[in-house]
């Protein structure tokens, strides 16, 4: 991302501008030569009125020459890169081109960033030469997501005797995007993946012979070469042959938004790392091949995506993470105060894997996902418990009765469901829930009979 070049916008106001760019020496110069004037008229001293003259009007030339002088400067910014994890550091490339016959003076470059991004920075210019350039970087960085105007630029013009700095500004600016972190997540087989690509894929045609297909009815526009005549002859209506058309393995992950869920605040908040660990899991199962969907508790997904989400494993998929990931660096807590939304959202039947990062439960919403382990052929959830995570080290912990209710019900409603204690490695959460997996489907506790996997 790059600003685009603009001229500087010259200041208004005239005199009164001028003046009031004035600096300490030059006030304290003003100052002095108005009161050798008084003095030298009352003194009747005309040494001094010369003097007090000459000390009065250099700020004043100065100012004026100052506010009349017309650089033509082009400047523009450069992002690298302009989406950036947060805690990671980005670049900022700043270059200014003089665009006129004359040289410049000193100047002054300082460039508006968000106080969230670190100090204003600072440059000083030698002089420019006519058709001149100069460049100058500086880093940001940012532990918290969000999206940051940076710009616009400032120049400050200052005379040789450093009487006087006047500040144009240019037009432009630009934004980073600073997105959740993106921990890289193993290689696990979780149960729930939809008929489709992948190696829990089915055929639905079977391989006994050209009697076995899945006929269908004709429709117009359909290619004559697919007419099944022995078929046609058996239902009395032209018959075609439909053709397998795989279906691509789907993945919802949902993300619980609502504020009465949390507690606390900040880059180390249980929010935050319900933020990141819905970042991660998008990442990774749109490498795996997925169509994947972006979820939260007031039934809102990500502008652009298809009914089955964005597909990955394909040159759109960096695409597609790209807009998701700029979904969640904005954001924010939700108003609502239940998960009925989110359910109707999803379709009855096969909806494939359904991943959730919930904050703190009551049975009612518990109960709503238990419901919602009914339209999904897998569902794993990681819940949050956001008492323990603004709870001190030396306080007494509190009761967890509550929390380890609400995790029996999912398990028993068919959830893999497993605690997310304070600043809990996500990596290890997921081989967690994958030997969590495997224990009860040993045992009989969950029925998944798909074979399909998350990889």
């Amino acid at each position: 991302m790059s600003g685009g070049p603009g001229d500087a916008e010259d200041e208004k106001g005239g005199l009164r501008t001028a003046l009031a760019g004035l600096t300490t020496r030059g006030r304290s110069f003003l100052a002095a030569g108005i009161a050798a004037v008084i003095c030298a008229y009352v003194l009747g001293q005309s040494d001094l009125l010369r003097v007090g003259l000459l000390l009065a009007a250099l700020p004043l030339v100065c100012a004026t020459v100052l506010y009349r002088t017309r650089y033509r400067v082009a400047g523009s910014r450069r992002l690298s890169p302009g989406r950036v994890p947060a805690g990671s550091e980005a670049r900022v490339h700043l270059r200014m081109d003089n665009v006129s016959r004359l040289p410049t003076g000193l100047l002054m470059l300082q460039d508006r960033v968000p106080y969230v991004l670190g100090p204003r920075p600072r440059f000083v210019l030698d002089r420019v030469e006519a058709g001149g350039r100069r460049e100058v970087s500086y880093r940001v960085r940012s532990d918290l997501r969000g999206r940051y105007p940076l710009g616009p630029l400032q120049l400050r013009l200052t005379d040789p005797f450093g009487m006087c700095e006047l500040t144009r500004s240019f037009s432009t600016y630009d934004t980073l995007t600073v997105i959740p972190r993106v921990e890289p997540l193993p290689p696990v087989r979780l149960t729930g993946e939809a008929k489709g690509y992948g190696e829990g894929r089915q055929r639905s045609l079977a391989l006994a012979g050209e009697d076995d297909i899945i006929p269908r009815g004709y429709r117009y526009g359909d290619d004559l070469r697919r007419v099944h005549w022995r078929l046609t002859a058996r239902y009395g209506e032209l018959m075609v042959r439909r053709e397998e058309q795989p279906q691509r393995s789907r993945c919802t992950v949902l993300l619980d938004t609502r504020g009465i869920a949390y507690r606390g605040a900040g880059p180390d908040s249980a929010f935050e790392w319900a933020v990141s660990g819905t970042a991660s899991s998008l990442v990774h199962m749109l490498e795996r091949g997925f169509s994947v969907r972006l979820l939260t508790d007031d039934g809102s997904s990500v502008p652009g995506e298809g009914s089955d989400g964005f597909a990955g494993a394909n040159q759109q998929s960096a695409d597609a993470a790209g807009l998701m990931m700029d979904t969640l660096a904005v954001i924010d807590h939700s108003d609502g105060t239940g998960l009925s939304r989110a359910y109707d959202v999803l379709r009855s039947g096969n909806e494939g894997l359904l991943i959730a990062f919930l904050g703190d439960l009551d049975e009612e919403q518990a109960t709503v996902l238990a419901k919602m382990r009914q339209r999904s052929g897998g569902a794993v959830a990681f819940l949050l418990d956001s008492e323990a995570w603004v709870r001190e080290p030396t306080d007494v912990p509190g009761p967890l009765d509550r929390s380890e209710d609400r995790l029996r019900m999912l398990r028993e409603a068919g959830w893999t469901a497993v605690t997310v204690p304070r600043g809990a490695d996500l990596a290890g959460l997921w081989r967690l829930a994958d030997r969590q997996r495997t224990d009860a489907a040993s045992t009989g506790s969950t029925a998944s009979t798909g074979g399909g996997g998350l990889r």
